[in-house]
């Protein structure tokens, strides 16, 4: 059983809600010990801060629809990004993934899926290193090395909390957006003909639809269930060892790479159809 806290900026997209749903529907495979809320900036958030409530109030939301407690298991995050990466963000989230962690051993890690801007995980590193010893950092972010630049929204978001990732040490696995997860693709076709009639099902499903303006020649992305899926049916998410990549911020946003540095692990392949699957049947029997 893996102990996991799920780290998500619920209100950016539509796949933040899909990935919090399957999680809470393994129970076979995860314990979810915990949801953070992490900040995003785009058209949907005025900054910020503002995205980080707006994504603690719709985890909230979903919880409801699936009649699960709130109580010390949901936690606002980061109401900023890093200024640098030695001026860590403290908040609710940061506190209680530095609490689990130190109440974890290295042969019991605390799994952490980050599925957002690290703002909240690379914070409570920064804070207290020694749950570098103690957590595995499952994140959604960046590109492959051989995509034209690094310029994928988790990472850019806050490029100092991303760095830490990569220069930590921390054990870290990362799952590429580009061009990795973004086949992980949608329709709403596909949805109401696999996940049931249950309220969870049908607010999803809208998500989608609205997403795509309600045209059935459209898909979506859905690429953060691809961190979810990593614990619960990992046979799904191949990996294979590279060097922690160097990460230079803006103006350039790209990759360099030194083979002096340590070794992280890094997703090639994820099986699609499998991952959709799964995660069907589970949402398929709630009523």
């Amino acid at each position: 059983m893996i102990r996991m806290i799920l780290d998500t900026d619920t209100y950016n997209e539509v796949d933040d809600q899909f990935a919090l749903v399957y999680a809470l529907l393994s129970p076979e495979a995860v314990k979810v010990e915990a949801i953070h809320a992490a900040p995003f900036h785009n058209k949907n958030s005025s900054g910020p801060k503002d995205g980080m409530e707006r994504s603690y109030q719709e985890i909230l939301r979903l919880m409801k629809l699936m009649s699960r407690e709130t109580n010390d298991v949901v936690f606002r995050g980061a109401d900023r990004y890093m200024g640098s990466k030695e001026t860590p963000v403290e908040c609710e989230a940061v506190n209680n993934l530095i609490k689990l962690a130190l109440k974890s051993t290295k042969e019991d890690p605390l799994y952490v899926i980050a599925i957002g801007a690290p703002t909240n995980v690379s914070s409570a590193i920064v804070i207290e290193p020694k749950i570098k010893e103690t957590i595995r950092v499952i994140w959604l972010g960046g590109t492959t090395l051989d995509w034209p630049n690094a310029g994928e929204f988790n990472q850019q978001q806050d490029i100092a909390a991303s760095q830490v990732l990569f220069d930590s040490g921390v054990d870290l696995v990362q799952i590429p957006c580009h061009n990795v997860a973004s086949h992980l693709k949608v329709g709403v076709p596909e949805l109401r003909a696999c996940m049931g009639e249950s309220a969870i099902a049908k607010a999803l499903t809208d998500l989608v639809a609205e997403a795509i303006n309600n045209n059935p020649a459209k898909t979506r992305v859905i690429w953060d269930i691809s961190a979810v899926a990593y614990v619960v049916i990992p046979q799904t998410v191949r990996t294979y060892k590279i060097h922690s990549p160097i990460l230079h911020g803006r103006p350039n946003l790209t990759y360099s790479v030194d083979k002096r540095r340590h070794m992280i692990d890094c997703a090639h392949y994820l099986d699609r159809d499998a991952i959709f699957i799964d995660m069907y049947n589970k949402i398929k029997k709630l009523k």
